[in-house]
């Protein structure tokens, strides 16, 4: 028998496995020193949502937060007797009905598919609903657009009166006398409501915020045809209610945005289970016309100046592509928003104010009564304290708001006062009838200061309590008066190191940081001492030419004087762990060893990668940690393959204001603050707290209310909460973000004074901060003058951190799709994290300013992560992505292995043939 010929083992296909085998090496390389930071990430991009039995009774119980929101939250305007309802049939009228809003689009929103519909809250209330026409509602109405993250369909579509038959509306009546008409608006990110409903389906020459003709006639039809009329207001923003004075509406309910489970208590309400207990946040003019804010609010272009988005994800959502021209807005209305405007105007004769406002500021009706009297007042010099006695006089149980406001003396030319101001307020527990509550409100003297921007009575501007004589008023609302005492301030304390020092809640005094913004467009602001010459009287021109020293200060960017007197910085392991730092000060020596241990690779990745995460830091034992939208519950857009997760749907934000409840904003942030937990979530975007500037804003959903002091208490209140969870949370936006249209393009500029940016604007926050020890805070898209927010070292670091006594992270807002910030520059400021994905903003290091600005920011990421308690909760399992590609970087090298085995055996035999064959041969 032949005897088989060993062959030697190929070499071309040695050559081909070997570069197989270098192709591989390189590949774990990049993997593990480029890849691996992000196998967190993509983690994240594959999550479901949580099925544990705890996640679900967090949700659960967040459910019924949310009813409870919505029972205090919905304000009942008008009442003629007709509620409760008597009546157990209802007939609904309205498109609204079948496309009820339950909240806003993008950051806020949620998934609304499995909530408690109007029709299906009415039902569980013990209504029975005329299906009929419920099931005609359903097949004529029209559902909104859905527009993804950012942008919101404006259509109404009211069914038209038209498609009504004879028939239909006969057996409506036969089945009951009362109808339910719900008018339904909408909100979100990204659009502000439209002032011409032209492109929307609607009344060219009406806006969003009033009733178009077809809901006008439908209304009509109804008033016609039914004895009780009642009309539910579905609508995040103020409008223009007018209508309601109709004989023929008997009742109306602003209900705003319900969320998951609003709906029950709406109908509960109605049945008289709930008493509503709801204040507006906002004042209701008959026109939006009437407020000075209207017209300098929407779109503004520079003519000869533009900007071109260099984002790597330019073109998505709302943000522009190409070269496009920079945009501006002004608040020539300076101080004068929503009531401080209408009540100063009216007490100085310039408006009719009945004539003007429908429902003030403050308002809300109960289906009980309510005494209210001062009982007891003390003005020491340091505090006003007031006791208030509220007794319930009707004959059902309920609740109700005390309200504080006072009145601080103007001298014409001076400082800009408003009439009046909301100074304190507290909710009062239910009280069953003839019951009676004493409630104690009190601030301090220092807190009815005005700022001084102008240097009236201030060289530099401060905070200046002026002499004379305040009246402390116990009222319903901004408007109406129940009891008042008087106060004298006998000399001017002006709050400045020249002076009286800073105040006591500050760090450092308030001065002016900024003059450039103040002065900067020569705006001629709106003044009490001569409202005729300063109210505006039509809208602003659409476009104008920026000055010289504008189009520099935009072309040049945001310029710092640089200390280059400043050392390296160490690198050097100290053994320690962030969670080492916990409970430790901000200026512990131990801080300082822990961030030797931090590399500049480090630094960068984690400060360059903070879009709904932060990332691993292995040198200190920092895991993953996913954090999320958003402030009207868990909004992880990431996940789930982009398709994202969602924890319970919170009512808006404006109907947690709309309560006026602080303990019910903290068990809301306890309650959103353990779904997180239970959802592995580490940081929330959010509380949202601009102002409600404007009806228009199409975010208003997203914010508490007009005033920076009512939104302040109610967010240092859920602020509280969610931190007790040990989550991080993020105040948004700071600041002076206050409309969508153009907030991303190229970052808006602001033109604001001062004295408006402290006493409106900023006051939140410093609420937040100062009483709810926020230690997360997210700055904005648009720029304060022209310098983006981002960038304003005036902003992030003189009064967040320096006066107001801030410790902890700033993130920027998202800026993965547009440019309207530098990273470099903004880390100089003391904005430490970004907002984006994938390390596309190029962080420099060549200088050690730049490094001693990335260890600081990193420290300042830090700080709030470690007096959290993400680090114990959130998860540290190898993620699956690492597992996956262990088991196949195992697989593939036991292959090479197998191969490189077999060959070297084959070429062992091939070797040892060819020597026996050539001892054969000799």
């Amino acid at each position: 028998m032949k005897e088989k010929k060993i062959r030697r083992p190929n070499r071309i296909a040695f050559c081909f496995v070997s570069f197989l085998l270098i192709i591989f090496m390189v590949l774990n390389v990049v993997i593990t020193n480029v890849v691996s930071p992000y196998f967190g990430f993509i983690q994240n991009f594959l999550t479901e949502a949580p099925k544990s039995n705890e996640a679900k009774e967090a949700t659960a119980a967040s459910a019924e937060v949310t009813k409870t929101i919505e029972e205090e939250g919905i304000v009942l305007l008008k009442n003629n007797g007709s509620l409760p309802l008597k009546d157990e049939k209802i007939n609904v009228f309205g498109n609204g009905a079948a496309n009820f809003t339950f909240g806003g689009t993008g950051s806020g929103s949620g998934d609304t598919s499995a909530n408690v519909s109007i029709y299906d809250g009415l039902k569980n209330a013990g209504f029975q609903v005329n299906e009929d026409l419920e099931q005609f509602t359903a097949e004529k109405s029209i559902a909104r657009e859905d527009k993804g993250m950012v942008g919101n369909d404006f259509a109404i579509n009211e069914i038209p009166v038209k498609d009504y038959s004879d028939e239909l509306l006969k057996d409506a009546k036969e089945f009951s006398d009362t109808a339910v008409v719900v008018i339904s608006r909408s909100g979100g990110e990204g659009d502000d409501c439209p002032m011409s409903m032209e492109d929307y389906g609607g009344d060219a020459d009406k806006h969003y915020l009033e009733l178009q003709n077809d809901e006008i006639e439908m209304l009509q039809m109804v008033e016609d045809n039914f004895k009780n009329v009642v009309v539910l207001l579905n609508s995040p923003n103020a409008m223009e209610l007018g209508f309601l004075e109709d004989e023929a509406i008997d009742a109306a309910l602003w209900v705003g945005l319900p969320g998951s489970v609003g709906c029950n208590a709406i109908g509960e309400v109605l049945s008289g289970v709930v008493n509503p207990s709801g204040r507006t946040t906002d004042i209701f003019a008959y026109e939006v016309e009437s407020a000075p804010s209207y017209y300098n609010f929407g779109g503004y272009d520079y003519t000869n100046v533009k900007y071109a988005n260099a984002s790597m994800f330019a073109g998505t959502g709302t943000a522009a592509t190409g070269d496009n021209p920079y945009h501006y807005v002004e608040y020539v209305e300076g101080i004068y928003v929503g009531y401080r405007y209408y009540e100063t105007a009216a007490a100085d004769g310039y408006i009719n104010y009945d004539e003007t406002v429908q429902y003030p500021f403050g308002y809300g009706l109960s289906y009980t009564d309510f005494s209210e009297e001062i009982t007891d007042f003390k003005a020491d010099g340091k505090t006003v304290s007031v006791d208030v006695k509220v007794t319930n006089t009707g004959d059902v149980a309920g609740k109700d708001v005390v309200e504080l406001y006072y009145s601080a003396p103007y001298n014409k030319g001076g400082i800009e006062k408003s009439q009046v101001i909301l100074g304190g307020f507290t909710k009062t527990d239910s009280l069953e009838p003839g019951k009676s509550q004493t409630v104690t409100v009190s601030w301090n003297y220092e807190d009815m200061a005005s700022y001084d921007y102008s240097g009236i009575k201030a060289d530099g501007g401060a905070y200046v309590l002026e002499a004379g004589e305040y009246q402390i008023n116990l009222q319903k609302d901004s408007h109406n008066v129940i009891d008042s005492r008087k106060m004298k301030v006998d000399r001017d304390y002006i709050y400045n190191e020249a002076n009286d020092g800073a105040r006591s809640s500050d760090e450092i005094a308030a001065t002016n940081q900024f003059d450039d913004v103040s002065f900067g467009d020569n705006l001629t602001y709106v003044s009490r001492a001569d409202w005729e010459g300063t109210m505006p009287k039509e809208r602003a021109v659409q476009s104008k030419e920026a000055t010289k020293e504008q189009v520099a200060a935009l072309e040049n960017g945001t310029q710092f004087d640089i200390d280059d007197d400043v050392d390296d910085i160490v690198v050097k392991n100290h053994g320690l762990k962030l969670k080492d730092m916990k409970g430790l000060d901000y200026d512990d020596p131990k801080w300082d060893e822990l961030m030797e241990q931090v590399s500049v690779k480090e630094m960068k990745l984690l400060i360059g990668n903070g879009g709904w995460e932060t990332m691993p830091v292995k040198s200190v034992g920092k895991q993953f940690m996913t954090e999320c939208d958003g402030p009207n519950g868990i909004n992880n857009l990431m996940a789930n393959k982009f398709s994202g997760v969602n924890g319970n749907n919170f009512t808006g934000q404006c109907v947690l204001g709309q309560t006026w409840n602080t303990s019910l904003a903290t068990t809301m942030g306890e309650s959103i603050g353990q779904e997180c937990v239970e959802y592995n979530i580490a940081g929330l975007y959010g509380p949202a707290m601009n102002i409600h500037r404007s009806p228009f804003s199409g975010r208003n959903y997203e914010y508490y209310s007009e005033d920076g002091f009512l939104s302040g208490k109610m967010a240092a209140a859920e602020v509280i909460g969610i931190q007790s969870k040990g989550v991080n949370c993020y105040n948004k936006h700071f600041a002076v973000n206050d409309q969508e249209t153009n907030r991303d393009a190229g970052g808006l500029v602001t033109w604001v004074n001062e004295q408006a940016m402290r006493e409106i604007y900023l006051k939140g926050f410093e609420v937040a901060v100062k009483e709810g020890e926020a230690m997360g805070i997210m700055s904005s898209f648009n720029r304060i003058g022209t310098v983006p927010t981002a960038e304003s070292y005036p902003l992030l670091t003189t009064v967040l951190r320096n006066e107001w006594g801030f410790k902890g992270c700033v993130i920027t807002d998202c800026v993965m799709a547009c440019t309207t910030e530098d990273v470099n520059q903004s880390l100089l400021a003391g904005n430490d994290l970004q907002l984006t994905v994938l390390g596309q903003l190029k962080i420099l290091t060549d200088t050690p300013v730049q490094k001693q600005a990335l260890r600081r920011a990193t420290k300042n990421i830090f700080y709030m992560i470690v007096n959290g308690d993400s680090l114990n909760y959130i998860s540290t399992s190898m993620p699956t992505i690492e597992k996956v590609l262990i088991v196949v970087d195992i697989i593939i090298a036991a292959l090479f292995v197998l191969y490189y085995v077999k060959r070297h055996k084959k070429m062992t035999k091939w070797k040892a043939s060819q020597k026996q064959k050539e001892e054969v041969e000799k």
